[in-house]
């Protein structure tokens, strides 16, 4: 079905612009004619113009927080769904945002429920997402299910950010410190190279290490350089094919230090995306279904889908959890408890708020653990080029004072 672009007025006197789909431009006039608008220019929409306008600007988790907020809070107040998205599709900054506002609010006028209008724009609408709004309008709580959506991504966008500044520090000092390293070698290595040239003799074993190291760097530059672009572009490709991403997940969990972090980042967002979809009344099947795909890690989705199959059977979920090396002892128990005592809900929000506690206690350690482990590298490779390149001077030094 063909889309057209309107430029409209309202009976206020308020332009307004849009895209609507219409069997025909006829059709398309009919239908703005029927809102009560006056309409300046209707004309079909070229090809490819939304999906140019998606790969735009992204939908940031921040506008989905407010969105979700702001129509939770008119839905509430007994504002008409229609007319809620219609305020919010004309106060949205994010074109991309707003021009799904606008088709959502579209399809809902032609007869689809509010999910399955949210359903058709996967790439802002997840299926947790979609699966609880579907779960509000089912159980006639769709303001409460949009607000506790909201409080989810806010806590969970607030877990991912504490993970990406607790990695932003070492990767700056780290690249720096490359930096540095990379100046020295094919920069100032080859001066001194000419100085040691002039003073002739025997040079000492380090001094000849690193200038034939500077030598190999600088003229073989494109091959080295061309060799680890390929080879990290080689390396990125391949984790994200399907084996590759299983190998990666696998390695990062084993991983010193970082695995324990990855670990209880998974568990935290295992327990909290659980604990909102069971709170709001999603099928337990269904919601391990969402939760397996939303994980983010294959070692975890894997486990889960398991887990998911052993329950069709009959068990309960504690049960196949123990047989998952990923999930902790004490995490399945407090499962399990609140399985048998009606409290899977409190239990999974009670393990969330436990590991994301520990998540800010192992961001800060990684922190004070990296911070000497950098500093030490520095000293090493940057003083022991430093020193390598004074070993000569120093012997001459000592050559001319015994004379």
């Amino acid at each position: 079905m063909p889309t057209f672009k309107y430029l409209a007025k309202e009976p206020d006197g308020k332009s307004i612009t849009g895209l609507l789909e219409s069997k025909s431009q006829a059709s398309a006039i009919e239908q703005l004619r029927a809102k009560q608008l006056i309409i300046i220019s209707v004309e079909q929409a070229r090809a490819g113009g939304l999906k140019t306008r998606a790969k735009g600007k992204r939908v940031k988790l921040d506008d989905l927080v407010i969105f979700s907020r702001q129509l939770a809070t008119m839905v509430d107040s007994g504002i008409p769904l229609v007319q809620a998205l219609d305020i919010l599709y004309e106060q949205m900054e994010n074109r991309q945002f707003r021009d799904v506002i606008g088709k959502a609010r579209q399809d809902i006028e032609a007869g689809s429920s509010l999910s399955e209008a949210f359903a058709k724009h996967p790439r802002i609408f997840s299926a947790l997402y979609v699966s609880m709004v579907k779960a509000g309008e089912t159980s006639g709580l769709l303001d409460d299910i949009l607000d506790r959506l909201a409080g989810y991504l806010e806590k969970s966008n607030a877990l991912q950010r504490k993970v990406r500044s607790a990695m932003v520090y070492p990767a700056v000092v780290i690249s720096m410190a490359l930096l540095i390293t990379m100046l020295l070698v094919l920069k100032v290595v080859p001066t001194f190279k000419g100085i040691f040239d002039t003073l002739g003799g025997q040079l000492p074993l380090p001094t000849r290490v690193l200038i034939g190291i500077s030598d190999f760097l600088r003229h073989y530059f494109f091959i080295w350089f061309g060799g680890v672009v390929l080879g990290v572009g080689g390396l990125m490709r391949f984790v994200r094919t399907e084996q590759g991403k299983g190998l990666y997940d696998r390695f990062i969990l084993k991983a010193p230090v970082i695995g324990s972090l990855v670990q209880k980042v998974s568990i935290a967002k295992f327990a909290r995306t659980l604990a909102t979809l069971v709170k709001s009344g999603v099928p337990i099947i269904g919601s391990l279904d969402i939760v397996a795909k939303t994980s983010g890690n294959r070692v975890v989705e894997k486990a889960l889908v398991e887990v998911r199959t052993y329950i069709r059977e009959g068990e309960s979920i504690a049960e196949p959890l123990s047989r998952c090396p990923v999930f902790p002892p004490m995490v399945v128990r407090m499962i399990g408890v609140g399985e048998q005592t009606g409290e899977l809900e409190k239990m999974l929000t009670k393990i969330a708020d436990f590991y994301e506690e520990q998540v800010d206690a192992s961001v800060a350690g990684l922190t004070s653990i990296l911070e000497p482990l950098i500093i030490a590298f520095l000293g090493v490779v940057i003083g022991g080029i430093v020193l390598a390149m004074f070993m000569p001077i120093f012997k001459l030094t000592t050559i001319v004072g015994g004379q």
